[in-house]
């Protein structure tokens, strides 16, 4: 008879060894992606392979554990149909270890691993690298969004999408893991369906999550001969080196010149990622830059580049992005380049929340240093940084994801994209600067594609605004019927370059510490008198500090020759056009071919209805509204919402004319 475990609601089971067993080798894959998907993502993907296949191994006890076949241990129950009570056990037994793995006891030393990790030392696997395969975009994205939530989170998420448990009895196993706060990990694992959509179960059966289907890459092919050789030379080194960073942190706090004993010590310690770290992670960022340039070992010019950050002094130029700390380092930050461009002398840092390139002229001169925000960067706003600017145009140092770049004139989408060369360090040769400040003729844009040993068929765009950060430009297309929202994605289309033919003169407009830009069609409007049809666009302007600007266009046929549509109302620091913001009505007045004014107005895809009131009174059903206006009309637009609700423009119309 079924009886109560103290640790669960429900009535626990007792299974044989036996059945544990069946229930390992049938459900043995479905187990591995449980336990990849919950272990840390601060695990490289080749170390989570390895430990996910462990834990699974590990799951069935020694002989030992049970002290005979028929001797049973306690699951919680789950309802008929879910499977043998020896899946069961070995479900609890893979989500307990998983979410257990980094768990320390009271008064373990913090930097040594947790004890589990010690445990799992096996399997090992020498030469080579191990990770799942590459899925598309859409998994990449799911993936990143995982690593954002809690273990417990990502645990409840596959349970519930892959494992077919009810919300209850995923509360009840999780809490019979040892996770904290089952409910809050339920409640974040429908935020994470709720990003994935309707093919959330497509997406995580994928080969992206599938640690049983991997690749192997060699990790030092050409070094491992050298390394065995060199084995005590460096052993050597290693000790000397101790030696001398005790020196010169004592130098440092206690004697003379601190300072320079400081910064010399900072450069010591710089952080450097492995040559081929960025194909095995799952934090796609700057952490995995590894530094290139040829003076990256250039320990004089280190020091001299973290003295300066660390104390600017007098004579040094100090430039920052909006809302950025120009603050000395607070820990050892990363080291990305460090080498000559263009007659200066350049070293980039990455310190977790901003990039920092100090540089100085050849003779050692000048310095300047420039400080970017960068928290939260992805495969897309981590792909370049902005080394050198002169005569106009601007050299870029490329993620060592990019396997191709380009170029493009945002302005002429009809023509096709130019290789750029770019060096073995990842500089790509002078590229012209966009038209900021200047008559808009041409718009250059970096037209970039990831390699296929992270995500396969990913081109995207991104632009220069002056900061050190190119900005990602994406692309939102017109509401589909009886389908869910659209959502951003590449401005790759045809279509999608079409849009930003004629929003990208608009772009200096959105300066202020822009991290991407999204053009979105929001509603298409049947012009009066039969003059075709016109288009509403909102793009917006997305900061690295959070708050967005909203730029809103009327796209006239009339005017397809112009090189920018008009702007028919702005916003600052709104919520309009984006994620939490995803309803917009906007109006303009037009003139029509026979002279005729009109007053325009369109809302998305939950408008129902639009009222205006004022020197134009009328109201419409549905999404858009045409109606009589005389010269320089003056209304108020209000739209109605499905859901009852209604919905003011966002910012105030611009003055009206002949297309907006």
């Amino acid at each position: 008879m079924p009886t109560s475990d103290p640790r669960t609601s429900g009535p626990a089971q007792r299974i044989s060894l036996g059945q544990a067993e069946a229930a390992l080798v049938d459900r043995y894959t479905n187990l591995v992606r449980l336990a990849y998907l919950i272990l840390p993502v601060a695990l490289s993907r080749h170390r989570r392979v390895l430990v996910a296949h462990a834990l699974v191994q590990r799951a069935l006890p020694g002989p030992r554990g049970f002290r005979s076949r028929d001797t049973a241990a306690r699951v919680p129950a789950q309802r008929a149909g879910r499977g043998s009570s020896g899946a069961a056990w070995l479900l609890l037994r893979v989500v307990r270890a998983a979410l257990t793995y980094e768990r320390r006891p009271r008064g373990w030393p913090k930097r040594l691993p947790p004890p589990r990790a010690l445990v799992l030392v096996l399997p090992v696997v020498w030469g080579l690298r191990l990770f799942p395969r590459a899925g598309g975009v859409d998994e990449v994205t799911l993936g990143q969004a995982c690593a954002q939530a809690s273990p417990a989170a990502r645990a409840a998420f596959v349970l519930r999408r892959l494992d077919g448990l009810a919300d209850a009895e995923v509360v009840e196993l999780l809490d019979a893991a040892g996770a904290e706060r089952p409910q809050d990990a339920l409640r974040a694992s429908y935020r994470l369906e709720d990003m994935a959509g309707p093919a959330a179960e497509a997406l995580l059966r994928s080969r992206e999550f599938d640690a049983c289907s991997v690749q192997t890459r060699p990790t030092d092919l050409l070094r491992r001969r050298r390394r065995a050789r060199l084995a005590w030379a460096a052993t050597a080194l290693v000790l000397l080196s101790g030696l001398v960073l005790t020196g010169l942190e004592a130098k440092g706090d206690h004697g003379p010149g601190s300072a320079g004993g400081s910064a010399a010590a900072a450069a010591d310690r710089l952080l450097r990622a492995p040559a081929e770290e960025w194909a095995d992670t799952a934090r796609v960022d700057f952490t995995a830059w590894p530094p290139r340039g040829a003076r990256t070992a250039d320990r004089t010019l280190l020091t001299r580049a973290v003295s300066v950050w660390t104390d600017p002094g007098r004579g040094v130029r100090v430039t920052s992005a909006p809302a950025t700390s120009t603050e000395p380092p607070g820990r050892a930050p990363r080291l990305l380049y460090a080498g000559a461009v263009d007659g200066r002398t350049v070293v980039l840092f990455h310190d977790a929340e901003r990039v920092i390139r100090y540089s100085e002229g050849t003779a050692g001169d000048e310095p300047a240093l420039d400080f970017a925000r960068a928290d939260n960067a992805d495969v897309t706003t981590a792909a370049t940084i902005a080394v050198s600017r002169a005569d106009g145009r601007t050299r870029y140092l490329t993620a060592p994801w990019i396997a191709e770049t380009h170029t493009r004139d945002l302005l002429r989408p009809d023509a096709a994209s130019t290789p750029l060369r770019v060096s073995a360090d990842g500089i790509t040769a002078p590229v012209r600067d966009p038209a900021i400040g200047r008559s808009c003729d041409a718009w250059p844009a970096l037209q970039l594609r990831s390699s296929a040993r992270i995500v396969e068929k990913h081109a995207f765009l991104v632009t220069d605004l002056g900061g050190l950060l190119p900005v990602h430009l994406t692309y939102t297309p017109l509401p589909g019927s009886g389908v869910p929202a659209r959502q951003p994605r590449e401005a790759m289309s045809p279509q999608a370059l079409a849009g930003w033919a004629r929003t990208a003169c608009q772009l200096p407009e959105l300066r202020r510490g822009t991290r991407s830009v999204n053009v979105w069609d929001f509603a298409e409007q049947d012009l009066p008198e039969n003059d075709g049809r016109a288009l509403w666009s909102c793009a917006r302007a997305a900061t690295w500090r959070g708050p967005g600007d909203v730029l809103l266009q009327f796209k006239a046929p009339a005017a397809e020759a112009a090189a920018s549509a008009p702007v028919v109302a702005r916003a600052r620091s709104t919520a309009a056009c984006g994620r939490f913001g995803q309803h917009v009505v906007a109006s303009t007045t037009w003139r029509a071919d026979s002279g005729k004014r009109y007053l325009l107005a369109a809302g998305s895809r939950e408008v129902t209805g639009i009222d205006v009131r004022g020197d134009v009174d009328a109201s419409e059903r549905g999404r858009t509204l045409a109606e009589p206006a005389p010269r320089d009309a003056h209304a108020q637009v209000r739209a109605r919402l499905s859901s009852g609700e209604t919905l003011d423009p966002p910012g105030a119309s611009a003055a009206p004319g002949r297309s907006g």
